[in-house]
Order: C-alpha cells, then structure tokens, then sequence
C-alpha cells in the first residue's frame, strides 16, 4: 500500500506544488503588505519637473546671475531623504 502512496505522490507533486507555492505567496504578500509601514509620497511628473527647471533657467538668464553649481545628488534625491520642511 506505502508504495503505492508513494508512486501517486511522487507522480502528482510537480502539480501540486506550483498552485501550492501561489497560494503561499499571495498570503504572504498581503500579510507583508498589511504589516509594512512604508509610504512613498507622490512626486511631480516628469513634464512638470522639466517645466519648473526650464523656468529657473530663463528666470536666471533674465536675472543675468550666474549658474547655479549643485550636485547631481540635489536634482535625483530620493523623496525619502529629502528634509521634512
């Protein structure tokens, strides 16, 4: 009788063991969902970044000033380090 068991699940494992795997992971994936605390806030779209500096380049071109020297970190800081003002 035992190996007959055995040949039936050895037979029918592969089958069983992908939907099992599914099931797993998608109560995994909301429990991680309901326990986590993160928050990513909005930010600008890209259109409205590109406007905003196009205006800060003609507003400092009208102004005759000099170019503003700043480091790529300042443009590309994630929304995460930025300084809660």
């Amino acid at each position: 009788m035992w190996p007959l068991v055995a040949g039936v699940i050895r037979r029918y494992i592969p089958i069983l063991t992908f939907p099992v795997a599914l099931v797993v992971g998608f109560i995994g994936y909301h429990i991680e969902g309901k326990i986590s605390r993160r928050y990513t806030p909005s930010t600008p779209s890209i259109s409205e970044q590109r406007m905003d500096r196009t205006l800060e380049t003609v507003s400092s071109e009208n102004e005759k000033a000099k170019p503003k020297i700043h480091s790529p970190l300042e443009v590309n800081l994630s929304p995460s380090l930025q300084s809660r003002n």
